[in-house]
């Protein structure tokens, strides 16, 4: 069945220039990245003169190839802005970084334009909008239903699925998908935690659509049913992280509509910027947060993050010797024993990006995820984040902060929130130019928020 990999990946292209023909192209491009994300194979294929061709990549060359083929004029109607600037010096930072050790820029910056620009760029042409994050809210909601059936079988028979259906295993090392008396689900995503994390975001947009009105019901489906569900098969994914961080995105959503205050999400944002600047700067120190995890969480989720601490307090050292633009690609970042042997683990995104591209692409990163999430806070106070035109860019803004603060634990890189901040990036540029949010300590008129018929492309090619 390994045979069905290169079918698929490279016959993802024309199902996506299908999808473009079906449907508005709105849509399609919402549809094809989600579902690319969810189902296609956990795998690397080269192609000669590009980067690896992933999932990730499969599903951004798809919608590329789409928007010059059926929808041209979308480029044409870019404008580049304030906001766009983290995300340009992210994507270019590894030419410095190559240069500066002695290496090619191409293929690190190629690797770093799919990873990170090209969703991003997607997320500004075709989400820049209240409407289109709205249809992405719903996206994300629809994809973490349809993931339900295949968590269930992992939760009970384990990680599976991936080598059923393709022939090959994703996840090697089944002792970390064992958690709680059953498993963690991996599916078709590199880890368990990111399952987890997926399922959190969908359950959290989901409940918030429900809360505000954006939907009393989905596909004929009463939605106070259909949250019930997606919430306890996220419970099910047996990982304790994104419990952490649901709960936290629940007190800024009621905090939200309680008190009309957008502080605890910035204070969470004003967290992690803070915390990176201790770890990379070498400030910071594990001993207290690994106690406190101890009394909360226990011995062994302590002995876990201890782990991982270490590992980055030496990493960290061997980044500062390269602190502006990190080691780029040559493995310099990486710490070995007298044998040349590695031993150094990286778990986290931050220390990655910190070692490989230093801190100009550390904070470029973290600023092009972060930055548009407080932009939106200030255009769109928190009164207005109940207001059903308002509610689905909210939560989306929420679940993109708690990704971020999940890579300051984990790598687990996910092109779909790097959607969602093109998008809000593009709500904010878009609020700076045409609208003026009313000065008033009351919710604004349900009237002036009031969806607003979607502005997508109906033509079918």
């Amino acid at each position: 069945m390994a045979a069905l990999i290169p079918i698929v990946m490279y016959g993802w292209i024309p199902v996506v220039l299908y999808l473009f023909v079906r449907f508005p192209t709105q849509r399609a491009v919402i549809v094809s990245l989600i579902v690319a994300w969810q189902f296609l194979p956990q795998v690397s294929l080269s192609l000669p003169g590009l980067p690896p061709y992933n999932k990730m990549s499969a599903a951004c060359y798809g919608v590329l190839l789409g928007t010059l083929v059926y929808d041209t004029t979308r480029f044409s109607s870019f404008k580049p802005g304030w906001i766009d600037v983290p995300i340009l010096i992210c994507c270019l930072c590894p030419i410095a970084s190559q240069v500066t050790n002695g290496g090619s820029p191409l293929s690190p910056t190629l690797n770093q334009i799919v990873a990170w620009g090209m969703p991003f760029l997607l997320g500004r042409l075709y989400l820049n909008s209240l409407d289109g994050l709205r249809q992405l809210a719903i996206g994300i909601f629809a994809g973490g239903l349809s993931y339900i059936p295949f968590t269930m079988i992992e939760g009970v028979r384990g990680p599976i699925l991936h080598q059923m259906v393709y022939g090959v295993n994703a996840f090697e090392d089944w002792g970390q998908a064992r958690r709680m008396g059953g498993w963690r689900p991996v599916v078709f995503m590199q880890h368990g935690l990111m399952v987890g994390l997926w399922m959190m975001a969908a359950a959290l947009v989901g409940f918030w659509l429900w809360q505000t009105g954006v939907l009393k019901k989905f596909q004929g489906r009463n939605m106070k049913t259909l949250v019930i569900v997606i919430i306890i098969a996220f419970l099910l994914c047996r990982s304790t992280g994104a419990y952490s961080l649901f709960a936290m995105s629940l007190v800024v959503l009621f905090s939200a509509k309680i008190f009309k205050t957008s502080l605890p999400l910035l204070l969470i944002i004003g967290y992690i910027i803070f915390y990176l600047y201790l770890a990379a700067s070498g400030q910071f120190s594990s001993e207290e947060v690994i106690s406190f995890i101890s009394q909360i969480f226990g011995e062994e989720r302590a002995a876990s993050l201890g782990f991982r601490f270490q590992n980055e307090e030496i990493l960290g050292n061997k980044a500062r010797l390269r602190f502006l633009f990190g080691w780029g690609d040559s493995g310099g970042n990486r710490v070995y024993n007298e044998y040349g042997d590695d031993v150094s683990v990286t778990d986290s995104l931050w220390i990655i990006a910190f070692g490989v591209n230093g801190v100009v692409g550390l904070t470029s990163l973290f600023s092009s995820l972060l930055l548009p999430v407080i932009a939106f806070c200030f255009k769109y106070p928190a009164r207005t984040w109940s207001n059903p035109k308002v509610a689905p860019a909210a939560v989306l803004g929420i679940a993109l902060t708690m990704y971020a603060f999940d890579c300051v634990l984990n790598a687990m890189t996910n092109p779909i929130f790097t959607l969602i901040a093109g998008g809000i990036a593009g709500v904010v540029l878009k609020d700076t130019e045409s609208l003026k949010p009313k000065k008033t300590s009351s919710p604004l008129p349900r009237r002036s928020l009031s969806p607003q018929k979607s502005r997508m492309s109906t033509t079918h090619h």
